[in-house]
């Protein structure tokens, strides 16, 4: 468990090198209430008066505003008023409570998902939808898991992006149980990127490859298959790392050119809501 100092150091070493955005999100202790979300959003803008702040995950902030007895609505408002901009979109794994039942049990169900989500665009703001495949579900949980992102963006246009994440299974209790699969193969994995491509096309503008979980080879093929878009340069990335992926957790500026640019590809940074990152 990170101290609020340690975060703050964090954002303070990933600001010196360039960084725009802070990812915070987290696992559900027993000790926290809802406003412990609160005093971290207060210690990264301590740090920082300009880092954009993009934090916690559907179940994160349902759970807070119950612990709180706050109408989800009120309580994400006040994340706002801290300095909280965007939600991520993970805790969404597949978006079925068919899966979820033995997947996650103990996250959001699908409802839960979509409404937190729902509620986040209601009050300004915006979001993006994961989807973590390659366990235990089949191609018709994929598709029921983009069929409801694309309704809700169709009834909200809150999502900036889509992005697929491989399930990776090496340390997975799931795997290890003997339960799952030992992720997609790659060939599933371009057509998540392409099938997203076409299924969201006019609503969700934005396809990105997570490089962290797939290589710089595997990105480069994807962005050939759909994707425009390649995840941040992460600085201390620890989720596919603890699972045991092994592509790295930090890539700089040079990295990523040297994926894009074979392909004729322009390598341009971007903000966390994709407008152009001022360069000196």
């Amino acid at each position: 468990l990170l101290e609020l100092s340690d975060i703050t150091e964090r954002v303070v070493e990933a600001e010196a090198k360039g960084a725009t955005e802070v990812c915070l999100q987290g696992g559900i202790h027993p000790s926290f209430d809802g406003d412990y979300y609160l005093e971290v959003i207060k210690a990264v803008r301590a740090a920082s008066d300009t880092i954009h702040i993009h934090g916690f995950t559907a179940l994160e902030v349902t759970e807070g505003a119950k612990r709180l007895g706050e109408p989800l609505a009120d309580y994400l408002r006040r994340l706002m008023a801290a300095g909280l901009k965007t939600l991520p979109g993970t805790a969404a794994e597949i978006l079925d409570d068919e899966i979820r039942a033995t997947l996650c049990p103990d996250k959001v169900n699908t409802e839960e998902w979509l409404d937190a989500h729902r509620t986040a665009h209601s009050v300004g703001l915006r979001s993006n939808i994961t989807i973590m495949y390659g366990s235990i579900e089949r191609p018709l949980n994929w598709a029921r898991h983009l069929i409801r992102t694309r309704d809700l963006q169709k009834e909200t246009g809150g999502f900036t992006e889509f992005v697929p994440l491989p399930f990776v299974h090496m340390a997975a209790p799931i795997y290890l149980q003997r339960k799952s699969r030992r992720g997609p193969t790659f060939r599933e994995t371009v057509l998540m990127h392409a099938v997203g491509r076409i299924a969201y096309d006019g609503w969700v503008p934005n396809i990105q490859v997570s490089w962290v979980k797939v290589g710089a080879g595997g990105a480069a093929q994807i962005l050939q298959a759909g994707a425009n878009d390649m995840g941040g340069t992460l600085m201390d990335e620890n989720i596919s790392r603890a699972a045991g992926a092994t592509h790295g957790q930090e890539m700089d500026e040079a990295g990523f050119r040297s994926i894009a640019e074979p392909l004729g590809r322009r390598l341009e940074q971007r903000t966390t809501l994709y407008g152009r990152v001022a360069t000196a």
